[in-house]
């Protein structure tokens, strides 16, 4: 994430910012100088307000949607609030006993994630997931490509217990059989006591590297081991989602047929969201707001994740997904809440 300091930005204009953020995220209306002078009293005139406010617009960190209709914050605004203006809240009481609640007389793991998520979904009125990792999976020992035409590939992987695992997939040109053994070469050696997991997360940080190169046979074995890594995480992973429907209920969306068929195909289309939480496996509460993430079907979307696990191990995400202008605040310390809760119970 971007570092910015209150200081930098002015008491002034923090205060605006604060305000105008606060206003938006309870009323989902652009905000106007006349409303933050009427609502909240941060010592400056309208007139000073509606100054700050243009300011604040040249500077990226609020938009005008229309002449006279008021400003929005923009990404830009709401990651200079999640990073240093907003105040995170202790959850309250209640919801504590509501998660803490999930964990009583459940069956199975399973019943366990999906009460959890479900519970997620209710107190915080967006999208609760959890996403888990395979306890089983074992370090790779070998993992082999092979050319079978048509267009496609076989990706052959030996665990470390020496089960065989293999996956077919298809390409949209056809490969010659030479470079299929170099890529082969290439990723096995990348892979050699990794998981599934880890093994997607190295080529994921590879292929942005590989941006600034030229080698086409690297770029292409790159993107045929992202592939590979996805369809055998696809067996090995699982994601529980409740609460869609809160998102697509957001006045945001509501009104916006096409957003909200790009919203539906994206959270089925589990590859998208693996995009987002491979950048989450790290230790810590991670945000990724709108914007930051290039992927468009998940644009107007914030998404609040933090890892669980124990004893050092790491068993998967649990997190939210909602509006950019979400309630971070309570959200985040939540989501915290709930990682720590149930990494301590599995």
């Amino acid at each position: 994430m971007a570092s910015y300091r209150k200081d930098r930005l002015g008491e002034r204009k923090a205060k605006v910012l604060m305000a105008v953020i606060h206003e938006y995220i309870d009323r989902a209306v652009p905000v106007s100088s006349g409303t933050i002078a009427t609502r909240h009293s941060i010592g400056l005139s309208p007139a000073s307000i509606r100054n700050i406010m243009a300011e604040l617009e040249k500077e990226g960190y609020l938009a005008s949607l229309h002449t006279s209709s008021g400003r929005i914050p923009t990404d830009r605004g709401f990651r200079l609030y999640v990073n240093s203006l907003c105040e995170l809240e202790e959850p309250e009481d209640r919801i504590k006993n509501l998660i803490r609640s999930c964990f009583k007389q459940f069956v199975t793991g399973d019943e366990l994630i999906r009460k959890l998520t479900r519970t997620l979904s209710s107190v915080t009125h967006c999208t609760g997931f959890v996403f888990t990792y395979s306890r089983t999976a074992l370090a790779i020992r070998d993992i082999r490509f092979v050319h079978v035409g048509d267009p496609g590939v076989l990706v052959v992987i030996i665990a470390s217990d020496n089960m065989v695992h293999t996956r077919l997939i298809r390409l949209e040109e056809e490969i010659h059989p030479q470079d299929v053994e170099r890529i082969s070469n290439y990723i096995n050696s990348m892979a050699a006591g990794l998981t599934i997991r880890e093994l997607r997360s190295k080529v994921a940080r590879e292929m942005k590297k590989e941006k600034n190169l030229y080698d086409r046979l690297l770029s292409r074995a790159l993107r045929l081991g992202a592939m590979a890594t996805s369809e055998f995480s696809s067996v090995l992973e699982n994601i529980y989602m409740d609460g869609k429907i809160n998102i697509l209920e957001q006045p945001e969306f509501r009104e916006d047929a096409e957003k909200i068929k790009r919203l539906i195909g994206a959270f089925e289309e589990k590859r998208l969201l693996l995009k987002i939480l491979d950048k989450s496996i790290d230790e810590g509460t991670h945000i990724f707001i709108g914007s930051e993430f290039d992927i468009e079907e998940f644009a107007g979307l914030s998404f609040v994740t933090s890892p669980y696990g124990r004893e050092g191990v790491r068993f998967g995400t649990i997190g939210v997904i909602g509006p950019v202008r979400m309630n971070y605040p309570r959200i985040i310390p939540l989501v915290d809440y709930a990682a720590d809760f149930l990494g301590k119970s599995l």
